[in-house]
Order: C-alpha cells, then sequence, then structure tokens
C-alpha cells in the first residue's frame, strides 16, 4: 500500500531536481547568448548555409544595411565550388568585407572549410554565429518592413551577419519565447 505513495513522491522529488537543472541550463545557455560580445562597425559578408537550396550571402556596411545579396553552391549536388569561390572572393573585394559571418545551421561546418580555402588578398576573420531565431526573425512585421523587397531568406542571412556585429541588438527583435527552443538541453 505504501509503493504507489513512495513512488510517487520519488518520482515527484526526481522532477523537481531535473526541473531546477534544466531552469539553471536555460539560463546560463541564454545568457551566454545575449551577452556575446559584439564584432563592432565591420563591413561583413554573411552566409546561410545549405547543401542543396544552396548558400545565401548578402553583404552588410558598417551599419549592417545590406548591400548587395546572391546564392552560390558550392556544396553537392551542385558542387560549383570553383565559381561559388570567385564570386566571393569578388564580392570580399568589391565591398571591402572585414569579416565573415556563417550561420551554424545545416551545412555550416562545411562552409567554413570552403571559406577558408580561399586565397584572399587580405586578412578575412571568419566566424560561426547561432542561427537561433533567424527564421522566426526573417518572417517577422519588423523584417518585412526593413526589406520589403527581399525575400525571408536574404532577412534571414542579413540577421546571421548582424548576429556577429552587434548580437544583442539583433535577438531583441525576437520575442524571448522563441530562445526557450534553443536553450533546453537535449
Amino acid at each position: 500500500m505504501l509503493e504507489p505513495a513512495i513512488s510517487n513522491e520519488t518520482l515527484q522529488d526526481a522532477k523537481a531536481k531535473a526541473d531546477s537543472k534544466a531552469i539553471d541550463v536555460f539560463a546560463g545557455n541564454l545568457s551566454q547568448l545575449l551577452l556575446a560580445p559584439p564584432l563592432g562597425e565591420k563591413r561583413i559578408l554573411a552566409i546561410d548555409p545549405g547543401f542543396r537550396s544552396g548558400c545565401k550571402i548578402v553583404c552588410l556596411d558598417e551599419k549592417g544595411d545590406l548591400l548587395y545579396n546572391e546564392t552560390i553552391y558550392p556544396h553537392q549536388p551542385q558542387n560549383e565550388s570553383a565559381m561559388a569561390m570567385k564570386k566571393i572572393r569578388s564580392m570580399v573585394n568589391a565591398y571591402n568585407i572585414e569579416a565573415i559571418s556563417i550561420g551554424n545551421g545545416t551545412a555550416s561546418r562545411e562552409t567554413e572549410f570552403f571559406i577558408k580555402k580561399i586565397a584572399f588578398d587580405k586578412p578575412v576573420q571568419v566566424f560561426i554565429v547561432s542561427e537561433a531565431g533567424a527564421s522566426v526573425y526573417s518572417a517577422s512585421k519588423i523584417a518585412r518592413e526593413e526589406f520589403s523587397k527581399y525575400d525571408v531568406t536574404v532577412r534571414g542571412s542579413v540577421s546571421i551577419g548582424r548576429r556577429l556585429a552587434d548580437p544583442l541588438a539583433e535577438l531583441v527583435k525576437i520575442d524571448p519565447k522563441i530562445y526557450w527552443r534553443w536553450t533546453i538541453p537535449t
């Protein structure tokens, strides 16, 4: 007769401890995400990597304004890496790019490896940034108003670039409830 009561009490205690630990991890992850140091006012080439749909690229000025956008296909199945290298090198030179921001989603490591193979004329820093919430921002009213002429893929790439320049300024554009999805432990 006591077994169900003791079992329920033990499970409740374990759940309370697990919930407390999950909240601690969530708080730590969110703090790390929101307090990431800004790169500052630099010209950034931002890449939203992908395999089949290609890598969406935007060039941003020092204020985060969109200068240029294009899609390249350096990975399988298209595998147009030579052409993609030429285009990126040309964009870096034409827009005086100082840093490259790569989203941490699908194909991010492959894209980082591809970018690091390019021989630039000057030193260019390469960073991997969190894409958490970029798709939410790109479909938001704020993004549609700011970039009414562009589709969601371009807006998402802009968000990836701006997250490098000033993460907090970009992340405050997204509803805080969205962060829960990307910061809870799995």
